[in-house]
């Protein structure tokens, strides 16, 4: 039987000695990784020459820590960790030069965006049990979601992260490949607030339409609402302009503290709380529509169709638009767009990717006929031969019947 890789990441609560070496690697590991950047620019830009992440672990571990006693501290965590945030560096400035990505940022430690990894020592290291995972050089830390990871997986690699004062474990894990059945019998399930139903499926093919109007419009005329637009969305977002004014205000106040300050620098006081703050309506946020894309997800799959047909969005050349950028990002397509290429794989769907220049908003579904002074602002399509559609319904019913694409 094959075995089947899979990504989980879920909530920890540690003990507070576990949280403090949790905080100190992911210092390091920040530390280690900005040196990393801040070094071979530094050597860049005056021997046009690139250190690889091999050779600077190298320097770093027989050269500059020997010679620099106030970071022996570095050595006070995983030499695996470390090396491994070097190695993301690495990455980081590889996929550079291939104009991948743009330059490689520093880790801020406002942002908290760093992991740590956890390396794997022994064969007890990363047993997962229901309630609870044992993590290398943290021991046994309770998981508040139990069951939720199958027990008899093997855990392959692993990292912890923190935000907003809650911490998270994700793992890869290698399970057995189970497999899936290609019955005619699927629920479309939901409520009044997604606008799923509940109906048998007919096991055919199926089209999507990704959009800001809607999240998705589906061929077989189910909608998923933008959850965006939601009073509940708002009011968070609301809330998140109201604690990122407060927090501007505290650090003007601080740089204004620091002038007046002959000698030393102002304390942050309470700008750390404020920072925790925002995280954590940041997170709230997250939470709310990866949920979403999570349950629209299950729904789609659970129709059984046939094959499922999406478009090939260019995410970063729409993002270019500044008046529909913050709207397209809110809606994060390329998650649910890997989510639903996972779901598609478990569950032996067909998932065609059709080529982004495919006119399947101006396309008319009933005669072929391209509509081309088709505007955004119109969304009722109304073509010659008679047929007056939802312009986001026509497109999805193009998608699920074009003839070119390719198969994720």
């Amino acid at each position: 039987m094959k075995k089947l890789k899979r990504s989980y990441k879920i909530e920890i609560n540690p003990t507070q000695e576990q949280k403090t070496k949790i905080h100190q690697t992911i210092g390091v590991s920040r530390f280690v990784y900005n040196f990393y950047i801040a070094h071979n620019k530094e050597v860049y830009e005056k021997e046009r020459k690139f250190v690889s992440g091999m050779d600077f672990s190298k320097w770093l571990n027989n050269e500059y820590i020997p010679n620099n006693q106030d970071k022996k501290w570095i050595k006070e965590v995983s030499s695996k960790a470390t090396k491994q945030a070097i190695m993301n560096g690495d990455k980081a400035f590889r996929d550079f030069f291939k104009k991948a990505k743009g330059f490689p940022r520093f880790k801020k430690k406002k942002n908290q965006d760093v992991k740590a990894y956890f390396p794997k020592n022994n064969k007890t290291d990363w047993t997962l049990e229901r309630h609870r995972v044992k993590i290398p050089t943290l021991g046994w830390v309770r998981l508040k979601e139990f069951g939720y990871i199958p027990v008899n997986s093997m855990v392959k690699s692993g990292t912890v992260s923190q935000k907003a004062h809650r911490y998270y474990v994700s793992i890869l894990v290698e399970e057995r490949d189970i497999k899936t059945s290609n019955s005619n019998i699927g629920i479309k399930i939901s409520n009044s607030n997604t606008g799923m139903k509940i109906s048998n499926s007919n096991n055919e093919g199926l089209g999507i339409d990704l959009g800001i109007k809607e999240f998705a419009v589906c061929s077989d005329g189910i909608k998923f609402k933008n959850i965006n637009k939601t009073s509940t969305v708002k009011k968070i977002e609301k809330k998140l302009k109201r604690e990122q004014r407060k927090l501007s205000r505290k650090y003007e106040s601080l740089k204004i503290r620091n002038k007046n300050i002959k000698e030393g620098r102002a304390t942050r006081q309470n700008i750390q709380k404020q920072v925790a703050k925002v995280q954590k309506l940041h997170q709230r946020l997250a939470n709310i529509r990866t949920d979403y894309i999570n349950k629209t997800v299950f729904s789609i799959i659970k129709q059984k169709p046939s094959y499922i047909t999406i478009e090939d969005l260019a995410v970063s050349n729409i993002m270019k638009n500044k008046h529909l950028s913050k709207a397209i990002a809110s809606q994060k397509f390329f998650e649910f767009k890997t989510k639903l290429m996972s779901k598609c794989k478990e569950n032996n769907i067909e998932l065609r990717i059709v080529n982004r220049f495919y006119p399947s908003s101006k396309t008319c579904s009933n005669c072929g006929e391209i509509k081309k002074d088709l505007k955004l602002s119109d969304r009722i399509y109304k073509c010659d031969c008679g047929l007056i559609i939802d312009r986001d319904l026509n497109a999805s019913i193009n998608l699920k019947n074009a003839k070119e694409y390719k198969i994720a």
